[in-house]
Parts: structure tokens; sequence; C-alpha cells
């Protein structure tokens, strides 16, 4: 059985522009690099084959687990009830801080200086499913943290 994952409407366009740019150009511009390694002549010792090679592989493999998270993928759209879900804007506050917004998203979009967390996440898991007003505490590597919910968008 396949694992879903969760991804915002802007994850999944950037998803989709990364696979046609890797399907299309760069896939065209490796073939280019390949064909002319190719005609050097002697492969066995040109690096230049040999790091086209190792290019395309990577390229390939990109390509195939850009595919593979499309085609699990749940795309969520920004909630408007009062539980935090993938998909939520939640404000919080550790006793002590100041206040601080992140976006819940699922984890290959997970971006934590930009203020999106992961759902899978000690933050986010410990947030899921709560409300406005509750107070959850998140197990971290550096210990356990108090977050009172301020707000859910």
């Amino acid at each position: 059985m396949a694992q879903h994952t969760y991804l915002t409407p802007e994850g999944e366009a950037r998803l989709k522009t990364e696979l046609a740019e890797l399907t299309g150009p760069r896939r065209e511009e490796l073939a280019l690099r390949l064909r002319a390694a190719i005609q050097m002549g002697d492969l066995s010792e040109n690096a230049d084959y040999h790091k086209a090679k190792e290019d395309q592989a990577f390229l390939e493999g990109r390509i195939q687990e850009i595919e593979g998270i499309l085609r699990i993928a749940i795309i969520v759209e920004k909630t408007h009830g009062d539980r935090v879900t993938v998909g939520s804007r939640v404000t919080v506050q550790e006793e002590g801080s100041d206040a601080e917004t992140f976006d819940l998203v699922g984890a290959k979009e997970a971006d934590p200086r930009n203020g999106k967390i992961s759902n899978e996440s000690p933050f986010g898991a410990a947030l899921m499913e709560h409300k406005v007003g509750d107070v959850v505490e998140a197990t971290t590597p550096n210990g356990t943290i108090r977050l009172k919910i301020l707000g859910v968008e």
C-alpha cells in the first residue's frame, strides 16, 4: 500500500514546473553532452562521458521521484476550520517567547526557515487536530516544548 504525500497547490505547481524543466530542456542538454562525449572516441577513459552518464542517472532519478510524489499526492487546500490540519496557517506561542506563525504542510514541502513545518515534524504532529486555546506539547531533540495555539486560519 502506497503512503500518501500531502502537497499544497503551490507545492504541486512547483513540482510540475521542475518536472517539465527536467524532462524537457535539461534532458535535451544532457543528450547533447552525451552525444558530444561519445564522438570523442574511447569511452573507457573519457571523463566527460562518465560525468554526463552520472548526471543522467541523477536526472532520471529525480524525474522518477517527482513522478512518484505526484502520483500519490493528496492536494490540500488552505483550510478555514477551527482545527489544525495540513494546509492550516497556525499562530502559536511558547511560554516566554513571541508568537510565531507557521504553515502546516506535507513533509515534501517542509521549509522551516520559511515558516513551513511538516505535519510529520514534532511541532506539526503535536498541533494536528487541536484548536485555538489548546496548549500542546512537542517533544523535540532539545526537550519538550509547550505551545499555546493562538490562531488557526
